[in-house]
């Protein structure tokens, strides 16, 4: 595991002293009210800051829906997340995941056009990781008939961006060409995918070496991601592409934007690349910043090029897009329905997993979506191998 970053100031290490303290009050004073177990991050750091316990139920407010979760989906931000490495973070303790599918269990006063029983899909801001969760309506779903919890918990966040950064951000028609890094992922597969449903689309793609053989059919093109993409990419398509969609930041951006043909768009939508380390680290942070080429709007201009940001967690929960969103999902399950497109789940954990879990998406291992599944019993063979590991490191870190 990498150690790289595990710096922490004397003042993160206070807060996180603090916030444990007062994570222990909030779960011992549910006293005698309904429990769920919930995954509970304690504090910004490694993956020693997660545990599984037990914690209040909420109940639904006013517009709210109260599910029973069966699946939720792990993102990489989620890691970010759990490091701290994100802007304005919460504060902690907190429930992590943004996303999750379920059964509607109960409903808030003036809360229309669910019934209990219902299978649903929902965006969660925060609080997904529990076995049950309470969101306002307008983040809510009905799921198709056909498609299983898993499925869903893998298909509401990595489908509506892939969606929606190709076809209302970059405008994907027929005859062009998309350059997707992290081919592999939960995203990288939806963007394939989704490409697939317009005809002669030309989808170049970059991964891990491991990840070829699984994914080879998915792309036209695809490249190792540790290699000199840009010449790969220009020995098949001299002028370049017309979409750039980039998850890694840093160095990739300048790379991006050379890329592009004229009226082509790079859309960033993830800076993994400043995640190096179990911690946050600032010289990956520095590192990071550094390398992204300083845009200049004049060459932009002379070359016909458009730059572009995409958050789908922010257009939801601070700009207030529910309604475009729901557009979306709504074309996306007609596309599933008619098997167009299909979630790729790469594995299902346990709530008590989360560690295993996460540090699989860290080592970039993952083809398609991990998904925590609330109903598995953890795997006691993965348990104690993977306690075996984390021992074997402290071992070695105080040799």
């Amino acid at each position: 595991m990498a150690k790289e970053g595990t710096e922490t100031t004397e003042e993160t290490e206070h807060m996180i002293e603090k916030n444990g303290a007062k994570e222990t009050e909030t779960v011992l004073s549910a006293g005698d009210a309904k429990e769920m177990r919930a995954v509970i991050l304690s504090g910004f750091g490694g993956l020693n800051k997660l545990r599984v316990t037990k914690k209040a139920m909420p109940e639904p407010q006013e517009g709210e829906v109260k599910i029973r979760v069966k699946a939720c989906g792990l993102n990489f931000l989620d890691l970010m997340v759990r490091q701290g490495n994100i802007d304005s973070p919460p504060k902690t303790p907190l429930v992590p995941g943004f996303e999750c599918s379920g059964i509607v269990e109960a409903m808030g006063e003036n809360t229309k056009g669910f019934e209990i029983g219902d299978r649903v899909v929902a965006f969660v801001n925060y609080n997904a990781w529990a076995e049950v969760v309470c969101t306002p309506l307008d983040y809510v779903y009905n799921m198709p008939d056909d498609m299983t919890f898993p499925e869903a918990a893998a298909f509401s966040m990595n489908f509506v961006a892939a969606y929606m950064m190709l076809f209302e951000v970059a405008n994907l028609r027929e005859g062009m060409s998309v350059l997707v890094h992290s081919a592999g992922g939960g995203v990288g597969q939806a963007v394939a995918q989704l490409c697939s449903t317009i005809p002669s689309v030309t989808v170049f793609g970059t991964a891990s070496s491991f990840k070829h053989e699984a994914i080879k059919d998915s792309v036209t093109h695809l490249f190792d991601r540790n290699i000199d993409y840009v010449q790969e990419v220009k020995k098949i398509s001299p002028e370049g592409v017309d979409i750039v969609l980039d998850c890694l930041s840093g160095e990739n951006t300048g790379k991006g934007l050379g890329l592009l043909r004229p009226l082509g768009t790079y859309i960033l939508y993830g800076s993994s690349n400043m995640v190096t380390g179990e911690t946050k680290s600032f010289f990956s942070l520095a590192k990071s910043w550094w390398q992204v080429e300083k845009v200049n709007p004049i060459k932009l201009y002379e070359e016909n090029k458009v730059i572009a940001g995409f958050s789908l967690l922010n257009l939801l929960f601070k700009q207030g897009r529910c309604g475009q969103v729901k557009t979306v999902v709504e074309k996306l399950f007609s596309l599933y329905n008619q098997k167009k497109i299909k979630p790729v789940v790469d594995s299902l954990w346990a709530l008590e997993e989360v560690k295993e879990a996460m540090q699989r998406i860290h080592d970039r291992g993952n083809i398609g979506k991990l998904i925590l599944d609330v109903e598995k019993s953890p795997t006691p063979l993965v348990t104690f191998v993977f306690v075996m590991f984390l021992f074997s490191s402290g071992e070695k870190d105080h040799s």
